[in-house]
């Protein structure tokens, strides 16, 4: 494996061997993983705060860099006071963001939500009995009830350029959904839609923290400075990670 460049291939091996009863069954394991296939796709999970998350071909494997997303949004949560605290993962991929928060948080609703059928069926495993996962075009696949109860949306939404793509490694770039990670001209035109859609469905002093790149953070705070929020850009060195913490004037629980 370390001659189809796998910094940890020992390591990899080891965890390949683990899901393979036989050494029939290892060989084309291994051919997969020389191959660029991501090793959590052919495990099918990825650990993820402590907490091991099924993925299924299809589904965007989470980084540990989005680790901080459920960072920041537990520093907002540390404010909420009164009922129960509603939160709506969007873009939810696996549902690694919204499992964590559960894991790590009492009191919450979960919601998630996802546009990939794939991610849906994915994140309703792992989130199977713990909340409502649904499938739709962002804020569109929630039902109306839901409107203007929401009190934190955690979002991990595509924001790599379309002209980037062909530049990230093959391992993402050929295994993983176009979906997860074309972001479109400028990696945020997500990130325009989440701000301009997100107040309607927010709590007064509702927050959305949202995963973007490093230097496309000052454009995605300003989006949603433009939508009524008040915006700003938290990074992580030591993670490479960086996100917008935005949140609506506040007047109830958040």
């Amino acid at each position: 494996m370390r001659a189809v460049g796998c910094v940890f291939a020992e390591e990899e091996a080891a965890l390949l061997e683990e899901a393979a009863p036989s050494e029939e069954e290892l060989e084309p394991l291994l051919r997969r993983r020389e191959a660029g296939e991501p090793l959590e796709q052919i495990l099918g999970w990825v650990e993820f705060r402590g907490l091991r998350i099924g993925i299924a071909p299809g589904v965007f494997v989470p980084r540990q860099r989005t680790a901080f997303v459920v960072d920041a949004a537990l520093t907002v949560l540390e404010d909420a006071v009164g009922g129960r605290i509603t939160v709506l993962d969007l873009c939810c991929g696996s549902g690694a963001i919204g499992r964590a928060l559960l894991d790590e948080r009492s009191g919450l609703r979960l919601l998630a939500a996802d546009v990939s059928p794939e991610a849906v069926a994915c994140a309703r495993a792992n989130l199977a009995g713990l909340a409502t996962v649904v499938e739709g075009d962002l804020f569109d696949a929630l039902p109306a009830r839901e409107r203007g109860l929401l009190d934190l949306v955690v979002v991990n939404a595509p924001y790599v350029p379309t002209e980037a793509i062909a530049l990230m490694p093959p391992e993402a770039r050929l295994h993983e959904p176009a979906v997860s990670l074309d972001g479109g001209s400028d990696g945020l035109v997500l990130h325009r839609r989440i701000a301009r859609e997100a107040p309607a469905w927010l709590t007064p002093g509702g927050a959305v923290v949202i995963e973007v790149g490093r230097e496309q953070a000052p454009v995605s705070a300003a989006a949603f400075a433009d939508a009524g929020f008040t915006a700003e850009v938290r990074r992580d060195d030591e993670r490479g990670a960086t996100v917008v913490m935005a949140r609506l004037p506040r007047t109830t629980r958040l």
